[in-house]
């Protein structure tokens, strides 16, 4: 390797010097080569590290078989091959990666042991990490539960808990690997690194993997199973790990406890609470919709006994849809045309049995601003202001006498 990789040696160490061995323009972006790195590159499902070289942001690290590339994107640097330069790596970015990776090895771990799932998937992303389980040692089991999940999380934490060793060890030949505990078979003959969580005899984990892990377990702080789901034959499942586990905890907490307040309830009966609460708002949705339906009845039988040529309601309580209804109702009663406009949303609703409605929109709600459309028998004209809406309406009934 052109590069040494100092992370495999020390996932702690956050700084250091090294000289310039590439310059290379991509883009617009320098891409920096060095006799020696601590930063990480993208893989493994993990994203690379982000820091500085000689004070420029580091934004982009990626690797090819010999060399690892730094990229930045400013573009006076000021760089020379062979120059000393300071690198360090942003702490608090490598930690999370470090706490998450670990987790997701110590949970596929646990799947592997307790149901025979078999991480075929890993994904870090912002918001969440999924692993993609096939359930595929174990022929007793062809689910996995909510309640398998929730063994599997608690298991996870125990390890945790444990504050079990992680080990890292690098091996040349693939015979050396395999006299580990493996999870996964070897998918490469050299330069392999092997993670185990714990002791090698009964570890919570053992697989190949190039990413950057805590020396122990504990420092991943906790693990949280968000939700489980069918995919593609195999079961995805959402979780997060670490700080970022915990500040989604913390988060969680506060809406469940604005919930408890609002509703007066302890944790205890909460959703008893709200399950009482949401029949209520059944119940009450029931009434009013009832009670709408009356309102509507009544109107378009006041509307029937009532309507003239060119007849004009407005209301300011009904939905649109409520009045579409009532429009509905009038076909083959109107002499001419009807007006029901809905006051809050300036709109008015043209009902006609003669003439074409949507034409009428199209060719005059312009005048004055406004949109809409619809078809020969009902259409709709939206306008900025109240006032267009008696602009319009009498621009139409002076058009059709």
């Amino acid at each position: 390797m052109n590069t040494i990789r100092r992370f495999k040696e020390d996932v702690y160490l956050k700084e250091c010097t090294a000289k310039i061995t590439g310059l290379s323009d991509k883009d617009g972006h320098l891409h920096i080569t060095l006799d020696q790195t601590i930063f990480f590159p993208t893989g493994g499902g993990q994203s690379c590290d982000i820091g500085t070289i000689a004070n420029l942001p580091i934004i982009d690290v990626y690797e090819t078989a010999d060399d690892i590339f730094h990229v930045t994107d400013q573009k006076a640097h000021g760089l020379s091959i062979g120059d000393e330069v300071a690198i360090t790596i942003d702490w608090p970015h490598r930690f999370d990666n470090m706490q998450r990776h670990c987790g997701e090895h110590i949970l596929s771990g646990i799947f592997y042991a307790l149901f025979g799932g078999v991480n075929r998937g890993f994904h870090m992303g912002e918001e969440y990490m999924t692993i993609d389980i096939s359930l595929e040692e174990k022929p007793e089991f062809d689910k996995i539960s909510w309640e398998m999940a929730k063994e599997v999380e608690f298991h996870a934490n125990q390890a945790i808990w444990s504050n079990l060793p992680v080990i890292t060890r690098h091996f040349d030949k693939r015979e050396d690997a395999e006299n580990l505990p493996l999870r996964k078979a070897l998918a490469f003959d050299e330069d392999i690194t092997i993670v185990c969580v714990g002791d090698a005899s009964n570890p919570a984990d053992c697989v190949a993997c190039c990413g950057t892990h805590p020396s122990t377990a504990g420092q991943v702080g906790m693990l949280k199973i968000y939700k489980v789901e069918s995919n593609k034959g195999m079961f995805r499942i959402y979780f997060e790990a670490g700080q970022r586990a915990f500040r989604q905890y913390q988060a969680h907490f506060d809406v469940l406890t604005t919930l408890e307040n609002k509703l007066s309830a302890g944790s205890s009966d909460l959703l008893a609470k709200y399950e009482a609460q949401q029949e209520k708002n059944k119940e009450i949705r029931n009434q009013l919709y009832h009670l709408k339906k009356s309102v509507i009845a009544r109107e378009i039988s006041d509307i029937k006994s009532s309507i003239t040529p060119a007849f004009v309601k407005k209301y300011d309580k009904l939905s649109i849809n409520d009045i579409l209804d009532i429009g509905k109702e009038l076909k083959g009663l109107i002499p001419t045309i009807a007006f029901l406009v809905h006051e809050p949303s300036n709109t008015v609703l043209l009902f006609s049995d003669q003439y074409d409605c949507n034409k009428l929109v199209k060719e005059n709600a312009d005048i004055y601003g406004g949109k809409g459309g619809g078809n020969k028998n009902s259409a709709r004209a939206i306008f900025s202001k109240a006032e267009y809406v008696d602009t319009f309406i009498d621009l139409i009934e002076k058009h059709l006498r």
